[in-house]
């Protein structure tokens, strides 16, 4: 089975507490609090896995929860910090913010990326001794660690993209000119799944190319199996159209060229506008009389490029292998999706299940929401930039409205967690 697009859930782990603890030994000079700090939680990370092409790992798993860092302990014992949890998914993953859609990350590189933090470890008791408080009976708990609800899509990385209605002979190429073995019968929709070839032209030189399947008209609305694969050749950078020119099915070569590419456009007009080069197929069962010239005329009256091959004995496919090898070097790089996701939207995106309350008491209005605690935890209200992205966020997430709402007018005094503002709209 293939599987290209999913949701998941996740969650890093949370910081040990802190302890309170007292040595007190005999022969043991400057005694007091020794609590020990909490161990840090476990970051999710994500990875790539060369071998794989597809998310059916996640089918039947969709919660991630990273272990919890170990509380501290007396004599300064610092608690265990908790193992990462490794996620694994194919290259050309990308891994959006369910509630927006937002492209968080886009694994296409070969580094790690952590798409949730672990809490911090809290603090012993001993960082809170002072010369007046000598005996200090309390410590800072662990931070709470970092969940978000994704969706996982998988846009496949590939060169060229074979594209064309069912049957025209796209996976018979690309077992030709690749190592790929996708499954060749002489009936529509035989492939059910993208197919990965890599092709050598020789040298340092070579190509990666997808065969598409399932495109008819009406793909872009979701007939046959087009809708849900279109999105493996946003990437591509070439478009190989492979037609029938020799009408074994009955169908017009240039009926069909015209209706794949008004699907193409439905889905994406950015993505109908890669250069495409026709592959003419099946020359092998042409009729020797057979009339090309208001085919090769509509051709040339597009200006696309045409080479005629035949999958069945290999004619020409040397020849449309170099030449796509040329026309990629004209090309720019494959595409690489930037991150859409601020770091305000870290705190204000609002998931489900977050719950953030207003109360009143005199003229002090109190904010409290778990996710309040980690962004307090984190801001340093000393430094002008930390406290205007500290403001974005509150304005961003809704706060401000909430507090309006509940009769917070200019002067009135605001708490988030002992850190208090008068508030000024």
């Amino acid at each position: 089975m293939f599987i290209d697009k999913i949701s998941i859930y996740v969650r890093a782990g949370d910081g040990g507490n802190g302890a309170v603890s007292f040595r007190r030994e005999k022969y043991v000079n400057h005694g007091g609090p020794d609590g020990g700090d909490g161990g840090k939680g476990g970051n999710i990370v994500f990875v790539i896995d060369e071998g794989c092409n597809t998310l059916l790992a996640f089918r039947y798993k969709r919660k991630f929860i990273a272990g919890n860092g170990e509380n501290g302990g007396g004599k300064k014992f610092h608690g265990a910090t908790a193992e990462d949890l490794i996620i694994k998914v194919p290259r050309g993953t990308l891994i959006k913010d369910e509630a927006t859609g937002k492209i968080i990350k886009d694994m296409s590189d070969d580094k790690p990326f952590i798409v949730c933090r672990g809490g911090r470890g809290g603090w012993g008791n001993r960082h809170f001794a002072t010369p007046t408080r000598q005996v200090p009976m309390f410590a800072k708990s662990g931070g709470k660690g970092e969940e978000r609800n994704l969706t996982l899509e998988l846009k496949m990385i590939a060169d060229v993209g074979l594209v064309g209605f069912p049957n025209v002979g796209k996976s018979s190429i690309l077992s030709r000119i690749s190592a790929a073995k996708p499954k060749i019968a002489d009936y529509h929709f035989t492939t059910l799944s993208p197919n990965l070839g890599v092709v050598r032209t020789g040298g340092e030189r070579g190509f990666v190319a997808a065969d598409i399947p399932g495109l008819i008209e009406g793909a872009s609305e979701g007939a046959g199996l087009g809708h849900q694969f279109l999105r493996h050749v946003d990437r591509c950078r070439l478009l190989l159209h492979v037609v029938d020119v020799s009408g074994s099915e009955g169908r017009d070569p240039v009926d069909d060229i015209k209706k794949i590419n008004a699907e193409l456009e439905r889905y994406s007009p950015e993505l109908a506008s890669r250069p495409q080069i026709i592959v003419a197929n099946k020359t092998d069962v042409l009729e020797p009389d057979a009339d090309l010239s208001a085919f090769e005329s509509y051709i040339d009256e597009n200006e696309y490029e045409l080479i005629y091959v035949s999958a069945a004995t290999g004619e020409g496919l040397d020849r449309m292998i170099h030449l796509v090898a040329d026309r990629l070097e004209l090309l720019p790089p494959l595409t690489v999706y930037e991150s859409e996701f601020t770091p305000e939207d870290e705190y204000a995106t609002s998931d489900e299940g977050r719950v953030t309350t207003v109360r009143r008491e005199n003229d002090t209005f109190y904010v409290e929401g778990e996710w309040l605690v980690n962004l307090v935890g984190q801001v340093n209200f000393e430094d002008y930039e930390s406290l205007a992205f500290f403001q974005r966020v509150i304005l961003k997430a809704g706060v401000i409205d909430m507090l309006e709402k509940k009769g917070c007018t200019d002067g009135c005094t605001v708490n988030i967690y002992d850190f208090e503002f008068d508030f000024v709209k």
